[in-house]
Order: structure tokens, then sequence, then C-alpha cells
């Protein structure tokens, strides 16, 4: 434990060392910046009258320059606002394709299952047409049976008719039998 304690002293200490050598060398940085600033100044008092006259040329160019350049902002931001709807459109297309695209598959998919469905009720019609026909061929001989037992009722209807009036006038001779009879 002390000797990882050790580790991290000796660790902290080379730090320091380094962040001493890097204070040296930027204090010796400052220092030369510093001679340079005089030099500069003493530079800048020299030609402080020249540099007066240009002072107000240079305003106008930078009033120029700074109207050229809130043109140029103004004209870059609409540019990116462009660029940025762009970016959003293409998106949307891309989505949208992406959601036709998934769309097409499934309608395709869906078409041929149609297609099979269509091939198996063309078969199942084509056997209902059979037995339709032979439906209505039985039907048809239905048909003539009823005829047929229409006809036979009729037949028994008109017997039995015939029989209720001969069971009448049998009773009506009894009748008159009996009475006769009775005389």
């Amino acid at each position: 434990r002390l000797t990882g304690h050790q580790q991290e002293l000796n660790n902290l200490i080379q730090r320091k060392n380094a962040v001493d050598e890097e204070n040296a060398r930027l204090k010796n940085e400052l220092s030369n910046l510093n001679q340079k600033f005089k030099d500069k100044s003493q530079e800048l008092k020299d030609t402080e009258e020249c540099a007066q006259k240009r002072e107000e040329q240079n305003r106008l160019v930078i009033k120029y320059l700074e109207e050229e350049n809130k043109r140029l902002n103004t004209c870059c931001a609409d540019l990116l606002n462009d660029l940025e709807k762009l970016r959003k459109q293409e998106a949307q297309w891309k989505t949208e394709k992406s959601g036709n695209d998934a769309r097409i598959k499934h309608l395709e998919t869906d078409l041929a299952e149609a297609r099979e469905q269509m091939k198996e009720l063309r078969s199942i019609c084509s056997n209902l047409s059979s037995q339709v026909a032979v439906k209505q061929e039985e039907l048809s001989q239905k048909d003539c049976d009823v005829i047929r037992t229409k006809k036979e009722l009729q037949e028994l209807q008109n017997l039995y008719r015939q029989n209720i009036e001969h069971t009448a006038q049998q009773a009506e001779l009894i009748k008159q039998l009996q009475a006769l009879n009775t005389d």
C-alpha cells in the first residue's frame, strides 16, 4: 500500500516538474512576447501618422467588408436553410420510397396469392359447374317425376270423387231400400 502511495507521489512530483518546466517555458515565451510587444509599440508610435491617414480608408473598407460580410452571411444562412430543407425532403422521400417499396412488395405478394386463389377458385367453379349440370339433370328428372305424380294424384282424386259419389248413391239406395222394406 505504501509502495502505491509512493508511486502516486512520484507521479505527482513528475507531473509537478513537468508543469514547472512548462510554466518556465511559458514565462520565457511571455517575456519574449512582451519584448516584441514593446518593439512593436515603438514601431506603432513611429508609424502612427501614416496609420491615421490609412485608418479612415481602412474604416471605409471595413464598413464595406462588414456590409459584404453581412450580405454573404445572409446568403449563406439562406443556402443553409435551403440545404436543410432539401435534406429533410430527401429523408422524407427516402422514407416514402422505403414505404412504397414495402407496399409494392406486399402488393406483389398479395397479387401472387390472389392468382393462386383464382386458380383454385376456377378449379372449384369448374367442379361446381359439373355438379350443377348433374343436379340440373337430376332436377329435370324430378320435374318429370313430379308431373307424373301430379297426373297420378289427379287420377286418384277423380277416382276418390267418383267413389264418394258412388258411396252417396249407395247410401241413398240403402235408405230407399230400408224405406221400402219398412213399407
